[in-house]
């Protein structure tokens, strides 16, 4: 089947903390479906969806991998994404597209710095979500605790659907509160079907004061389960099923599932979940588009007989060839049609389309509405675009993608890798927006910008692995930004003539800081004193742009500024589109210049776990980084603390760290905000 039924459809996520067990779980989803029929480990580097050499050999996932399975009467489409900040953009995009999320906890470190970074991401998407605790094997394993996290970190109503039986090293089994029955789980060579047992006489107790909290929840979409409840009648756990499914999709509730994968525990519940609880990409909301020329929205049903219209959320270079995923919003697409990327304003023919299977392709004839495969012979598209029928322009809103933070310089290490390593990195930033690459004015030293060492050091190895290009790096380097103090209001003119033509541009315009966080925010009104035709309006927006990208003093991008356009005369013959951007560019430089600019450096969050015998070498060593300790909280023999502290400490970090706690603590760090670097970096870079 080319195109599964919408109804039984299920786009679906795995999101969660590093180290908490998503390819784990993705690997027992695909054996369990039959997708595959031999279980391969994460830490063995045998892992289906981990099929990048760097991620075996490193046991952990770098990229988003893509796959579809069959569970009973339901087609799941399982995206696997990375737990590392490094590379968040993966699940950002994973995100932007997918209608349900299976968000997996540690049943030991419960919600972690990155389970609360992808949970907010699912947020901001509204991604309906369930749960699974795993590693409930594991000695220290607390569902309760993890329960109790969830409500006070992710501010989300978590509702348990199971209690596990036996705890830690004795978890063999869970009840399951709606049908009142006891799960247990043979190993997988005897047979792939949970067994049902009566539950223990120790858990009834405990097991009728949790179905009747979950009565409670479920109530609350169905006002005739409580009339039910209070009367006393049998509340069949399909009506349960109902009323909880609507909580999901409301986004108002997240049912909570028990397991332990690596034991091939808790997870065919967990696929039952999906299928009952998660919605088809016919039980979310219409997406809104927008005509690119006159702006009017337009609501798109999932409809395969609707106007065809596609998001690129993703782009692979494989063995030179660009690969691209789509998310089918609306209508159909086949092999040999042409497709208007409506982002570029450019037409193209769709050579083949695909069903993967981690990095391995299916060919298929046509997708429709609700899929998503991936296509080939799409070579202008990247992350973000919109796809469309040429005769329907639409853009669909993007993504939110983060900025860099870390630098380093490269440069290649024979001739022949010289001429290979530009097109290369160019190929590279296909893949990933949150790469960047420039090439340094005072030094002509390639520079490479990314989220992490973690991030770019993976990069490095991938231009010699991927593509034969050998490089050297240099140290990573902090990528500051520039941002001003104070509001300037600038009057600018440009005139030259060049070749016998007068090329002129005239602006005022005023420039005033923002709070942190607010980016760069350029407003050219339409108005009686701007009454520029759209070619010219576009190239002053372009050019002031282009401005703040280059900094003032340091060549770092600015910042959390607000550029307001007064005027701009309009004189037909003589106003030019090189005397608009060239007006621009300098009238800003100058203002800027005037506006006290300073230098902002990165600040990240950071959580420690360290045994509670050596936190106080860990605060002394933060404190000698100008940390800021945001909070303490104890875990049994070991503290969680949790600081922001300035990237440019951070660096070797974690050997510091090993060697103070005896190789026995940990950390993660994500990007917090930016804030004023410290007298003596504005000083080294001229502020």
């Amino acid at each position: 089947m080319s195109s599964p039924p919408l109804k039984s459809l299920r786009n679906i996520g795995i999101i969660s903390h590093i180290d908490a067990g998503k390819t784990t779980v993705s690997e027992r989803i695909l054996f369990y479906s039959g997708k595959i029929h031999k279980i391969g480990e994460v830490h063995e580097g045998a892992a289906t969806m981990d099929w990048m050499v760097q991620e075996q050999e490193r046991g952990i996932t770098i990229t988003a991998s893509n796959t579809t399975c069959q569970w009973g009467d339901y087609w799941i489409n399982l995206i696997d994404t990375p737990g590392h900040i490094d590379f968040t953009i993966e699940v950002e995009r994973s995100l932007r597209v997918l209608d349900g999320a299976v968000a997996i906890f540690s049943g030991v470190e419960g919600v972690q710095p990155q389970s609360e970074s992808v949970w907010r991401q699912a947020d901001r998407y509204q991604v309906p979500r369930i749960c699974l605790i795993n590693k409930m094997d594991r000695v220290g394993a607390d569902h309760r605790a993890v329960l109790d996290q969830i409500r006070a970190r992710l501010g989300a109503r978590p509702v348990l659907m199971q209690l596990p039986i036996g705890s830690e090293t004795q978890f063999r089994g869970v009840v399951d509160l709606l049908t009142e029955t006891a799960l247990s789980f043979p190993d997988p060579e005897e047979s792939h079907f949970p067994v049902t047992e009566p539950v223990p006489e120790t858990l009834k107790e405990e097991l009728a004061q949790a179905r009747e909290q979950l009565l409670e929840t479920a109530a609350d979409f169905d006002d005739t389960i409580l009339a039910d409840f209070l009367e006393g009648n049998p509340i069949p756990a399909e009506r349960l099923r109902t009323a909880l499914r609507k909580g999901v999709l409301e986004g108002k509730i997240c049912p909570v599932f028990l397991g332990a994968a690596l034991r091939n525990k808790g997870i065919q519940p967990l696929l039952d979940a999906v299928g009952c609880y998660l919605p088809s990409p016919l039980d979310v909301p219409p997406v809104m588009a927008a005509h690119p020329a006159t702006g009017a929205t337009e609501e798109l049903a999932c409809d395969p007989k609707g106007p065809f219209c596609a998001m690129a959320f993703k782009v692979l270079s494989d063995e030179g060839r660009k690969l691209t995923y789509l998310r089918i919003y609306s209508g159909k697409i086949k092999v040999g049609d042409t497709v208007l990327n409506a982002t570029r304003n450019h037409q193209e023919k769709v050579a083949r389309l695909f069903r993967m299977h981690s990095h391995k392709r299916d060919r298929i004839e046509e997708a429709q509405a609700g899929d998503i495969v991936t296509a080939s012979g799409l070579k202008e598209a990247l992350t973000g675009d919109t796809l469309c029928a040429p005769g329907h322009p639409l853009v669909l809103s993007g993504l939110n993608i983060p900025e860099p933070v870390v630098s380093l310089a490269v440069e290649s290490r024979t001739v022949e890798d010289r001429e290979k390593l530009l097109p290369s990195l160019e190929k590279l930033q296909w893949e990933d927006p949150t790469f960047k690459v420039r090439e340094d004015r005072d030094t002509g030293q390639t520079i490479l910008s990314g989220m992490g060492e973690l991030h770019l050091e993976v990069v490095a190895r991938r231009l010699a692995d991927d593509f034969g290009v050998a490089v050297k790096t240099g140290r990573p380097q902090v990528v500051y930004r520039e941002t001003i103090q104070k509001a300037v209001t600038r009057h600018e003119v440009f005139e030259i003539d060049t070749e016998g033509k007068s090329q002129k541009g005239e602006i005022r315009f005023s420039i005033a800081p923002l709070k942190r966080g607010s980016g760069v925010r350029v407003n050219v009104p339409e108005n009686e004193k701007i009454q520029l035709p759209p070619e010219l309006r576009h190239a002053l927006q372009d050019g002031l742009e282009k401005s703040c990208q280059t900094g003032i003093r340091s060549g770092y991008p600015l910042t959390d500024l607000e550029i307001a356009v007064l005027e701009a005369p309009f004189v037909p013959g003589i106003t030019t589109e090189m005397g608009i951007r060239a007006a621009a560019q300098r009238g800003f430089s100058l203002a800027a210049g005037e506006a006290s600019p300073t230098l902002l450096e990165p600040i990240m969050a950071l959580e420690i776990v360290s045994p509670s015998e050596f936190s106080g070498k860990v605060l002394a060593s933060l404190q000698q980084k100008r940390g800021r300790i945001e909070g303490m909280e104890s875990r049994g023999e070991t503290e969680m603390i949790r600081a922001e502290v300035p990237l440019s400490q951070m660096f070797g970090y974690m050997t510091e760290l090993r060697s103070a706690t005896k190789g026995r603590g940990t950390f993660t760090m994500e990007f917090s905000h930016f804030s004023p670097a410290p007298k003596e970096d504005q000083e080294r870079f001229g502020f």
